[in-house]
């Protein structure tokens, strides 16, 4: 029932009814009411609808907001991922690299060793033929002393043969 068909409604008079200008005035009472009510309902209806619209676009937002999160989210673990996938590259490519300088060290150190007996063998034998070109020089001198004094000998016995004899 709609404002207008409140307004212009008949009512049958009778005879000891009520009093029709009380009841009109009533009627237009609840009229003016309904239409109050119909024109708070209308502005309560667009409220609500743009409250809708609102709530709406709030949800498209959350929706955004939480994709935007979970894919930073994911973005994050694969980052945290990946540096932790790099820093155990790292790390082994470390530990290889001290392995191989480890490794070379010890090479060198065997090869210094292997050097310094060599050395040592090299001077044991560099002592043993010095010492036999010693003998063999002293032995060269002494038998140079022995000539001398052989000679020495013979000049003294030709001497005595070559002097006049008194």
């Amino acid at each position: 029932m709609d404002v207008q068909e409140i307004r212009g409604k008949d009512f049958a008079k009778r005879f000891r009814g009520y009093d029709a200008h009380e009841v009109e005035g009533f009627l237009g009472k609840l009229a003016d009411y309904i239409a109050d009510l119909h024109r708070e309902l209308d502005s309560l209806n667009g409220q609500l609808s743009q409250t809708d619209q609102e709530l709406k676009e709030y949800r498209v937002r959350e929706d955004a907001l939480e994709d935007s999160l979970a894919q930073s989210r994911r973005i994050s673990e694969d980052m945290k991922a990946n540096s932790e996938k790099e820093a155990k590259f790292i790390v082994a490519e470390a530990e290889l690299q001290a392995e191989k300088i480890l490794s070379q060290a010890h090479n060198r150190l065997a090869q210094i060793h292997d050097d310094i007996t060599e050395l040592k063998r090299q001077r044991a034998q560099f002592e043993v033929r010095l010492r036999s070109l010693v003998e063999a020089h002293l032995k060269l001198l002494e038998v140079e002393a022995d000539r001398d004094r052989d000679l020495s000998e013979l000049e003294d016995k030709i001497k005595i043969l070559r002097s006049p004899s008194p």
